[in-house]
């Protein structure tokens, strides 16, 4: 089989640039023609180039991905960009509420001087993806990942009397039973979509338990779903956070509100 057919294959399976980005991740192996097959057959399926891959960009560097992980998203570099507009020169600490693959902690460290964080997630299976993007990205003196939950960021000694400049996270936020999952959710693990009757499970977690770590004058920056903003605001408000601001994605949808 050649290069030529092999892109004719899968660009009918999806398109030309879904094609490529396989064939460039597969050329060159054993068994091209098995892989080429076996790609078009998962692409035909609807399933996430980053999924056949295991790989995708977020912010201008490339995460390893897996069935276990949430793919990270364009929407939400809305929070790393969130987070740089509020950096200061000092040697921030920032907490990262579900890591998945660790795609937010890593971009916002290596673009803080200085800066070092903790990643936390419940997944064995992403806690492994997660530290292998780190150590890709040449970030193991200055980012730690650990084992946790959003109801509980105690039981780690790690953790224990930390204080965090900043917490960021971006939750399951999806009601169960909600309908209104694009096709390339369907393949992310249900884990990192739903919480619960209203998707606001995960936010009434963290609104409980974040604030012991948040340090003196420090910021939460949450990524929403589109048109919860205010469900969120009422939850946090209601534990006695205080509203600072919200930014929109590039399709002006409010997708990162920010408290203290």
């Amino acid at each position: 089989m050649t290069l030529n057919q092999a892109f004719q294959i899968l660009a009918r399976a999806s398109n030309p640039r879904d094609a490529k980005v396989v064939l460039n991740s597969i050329q060159g192996k054993s068994f091209l023609r098995f892989r080429i097959h076996f790609a078009a057959r998962k692409l035909r399926r609807g399933v996430p180039v980053a999924k056949i891959v295991g790989k995708k960009w977020f912010y201008g560097m490339e995460f390893e991905t897996s069935r276990h992980t949430l793919d990270p998203r364009p929407d939400s570099e809305t929070l790393v960009e969130a987070v740089l507009e509020n950096k200061n020169n000092k040697n921030m600490k920032i907490l990262d509420l579900g890591t998945g693959t660790g795609c937010l902690i890593c971009s916002i460290v290596k673009n803080i001087p200085g800066a070092t964080g903790v990643g936390i997630d419940i997944s064995r299976a992403v806690i492994r993806i997660a530290r292998r993007n780190v150590k890709r990205h040449g970030l193991e003196d200055r980012v730690k990942i650990l084992r946790g939950n959003f109801n509980n960021l105690n039981h780690k000694s790690e953790i224990i009397n930390q204080k965090f400049d900043i917490i960021i996270s971006n939750p399951p936020y999806i009601a169960i039973g909600d309908l209104r999952v694009d096709a390339g959710a369907m393949h992310d693990p249900k884990i990192a979509l739903y919480a619960g009757a209203d998707g606001l499970d995960a936010y009434r977690a963290i609104a409980k338990s974040a604030r012991e770590h948040l340090a003196p004058g420090g910021k939460i920056f949450l990524e929403i779903g589109a048109g919860q903003g205010d469900a969120v605001r009422e939850v946090f408000t209601r534990n006695e956070w205080q509203f600072v601001g919200s930014y929109d994605d590039l399709s002006e949808i409010e997708r990162v509100l920010v408290f203290k």
